[in-house]
């Protein structure tokens, strides 16, 4: 491949905004990524810097779902044991603890499931 710019020297890469083949005078190095000197060098350091801040915000998003995991998992343990505990005395309305623990506790897998997703 040659460069976009000078079709008689050899592309040393590609710039990360445009895709043209870039010979080492026309590249310019951005972040540990090549773009078109003087032309994409803005564009690439903005789309770099947004490529980091979606990395990191995935990582909070991921905590945010293992929190919220823990948190459902407690409550359905609370709910369904008190449901099961409270039985023999409330009949139909231990049920609705019951369930209600069930629901909480399905919350909390797909919680979890979802946040393994973000790692």
């Amino acid at each position: 491949m040659n460069c976009f710019y000078h079709p008689e020297a050899p592309a040393i890469g590609l710039c990360k905004h445009c895709q043209r083949g870039l010979c080492s005078e026309c590249a310019a190095v951005i972040d540990d990524v090549l773009a078109c000197l003087h032309r994409h060098e803005d564009d690439v350091h903005k789309q770099e810097q947004l490529i980091a801040r979606n990395l990191f915000q995935s990582k909070r998003v991921a905590s945010g779902y293992m929190r919220n995991a823990t948190f459902y998992g407690l409550v359905a343990v609370v709910f369904a044991g008190f449901g099961i505990w409270q039985y023999r005395y409330l009949g139909l309305q231990a049920v609705v603890f019951i369930m209600l623990g069930g629901f909480l506790l399905y919350a909390a897998a797909a919680n979890y499931f979802e946040g393994r997703k973000h790692k």
